[in-house]
């Protein structure tokens, strides 16, 4: 974003010609959001949820309509006590950066926070989901959120994936983008790091001999290794996998969505695997 802007300051803003707009605009493009290292989020819980989780937010945009609101007015304090900058906007300016006609009535541009591959080493009990290659943004998004709700420790993408940080992916968690830690790897890099894991890593495989639900998840670190929506796991990574599982189909469809498949084993995981109120 452009490093001239001022910061740690309240400014109005009515045209979209303006460049800080125009820079917050670009966030809706990859090429953008890597150069800037920035994304967008929407809403006001949302970004006071991410910053009361240590975020570090460099734009709030909120609309007219939010002046006096005292909930927006404490995030904006926030914001520039932290060096950020807040913009008042109109409803146009805002519709224009959301793409949205009817947008939330703020918008936060938020540091892009990434996890270390080098730094997992989950513990007994910890449960983590590894991707491969996943394309959708909603998919991904929805994993994101499943995996905030069901504890799991994070999740790590595989290969060529989509952004995290796209719109649509974070629109789709729902929050959770800030709450669950998210790495990245290339397949020799992932398969590297799988050498040393020390744990239960199960795959799920329309070829799995064994049913997901008679699987052992106690005691132990548990990493879930799901495929990419058209093709499933390759070999090179069921191979990686201790056990190949598959989830049983009563009517006609053969498979499940990337993100219901990735639910339906996180809750099994977690009935077996995780402590959550000293219970299954």
């Amino acid at each position: 974003m452009n490093e001239r802007r001022p910061v740690g300051q309240v400014k109005e803003v009515t045209s979209l010609a303006n460049p800080i707009i125009k820079d917050i605009k670009a966030l809706a493009l990859k090429k953008f959001r890597d150069q800037q290292k920035a994304f967008m989020a929407e809403g006001l819980k949302l970004i006071i949820d991410a910053l009361d989780l240590g975020w570090t937010i460099k734009t709030l945009i909120f609309a007219k309509t939010g002046k006096g609101n005292p909930a927006v007015e404490k995030v904006a304090a926030r914001t520039v006590a932290s060096g950020g900058l807040v913009l008042e906007v109109s409803e146009k300016v805002l519709s224009a950066i959301t793409r949205r006609d009817n947008p939330q009535m703020v918008v936060g541009v938020f540091e892009q926070r990434w996890a270390r591959l080098a730094d997992i080493r989950p513990g007994n009990g910890d449960v983590w989901v590894a991707l491969d290659r996943v394309r959708d943004p909603g998919n991904l998004g929805t994993v994101l959120r499943t995996v905030d709700a069901v504890g799991a420790k994070g999740v790590i993408l595989v290969g060529d994936t989509t952004d995290p940080f796209a719109v649509e992916t974070v629109r789709a968690t729902m929050g959770s983008i800030f709450a669950v830690p998210v790495a990245r790897a290339t397949e020799a890099d992932f398969l590297g790091w799988r050498a040393g894991f020390k744990g239960l890593v199960v795959g799920t495989h329309l070829k799995g001999a064994v049913d997901y639900r008679t699987v052992d998840y106690q005691g132990r670190p548990v990493l879930l290794l799901m495929g990419n929506e058209q093709q499933g796991l390759p070999d090179s990574l069921a191979e990686a996998c201790d056990r190949l599982v598959l989830i049983p189909q009563a009517g006609r469809a053969d498979s499940l969505n990337l993100a219901v498949a990735t639910g339906v084993m996180l809750f099994e995981v977690r009935r077996g695997a995780l402590k959550i109120g000293g219970g299954a």
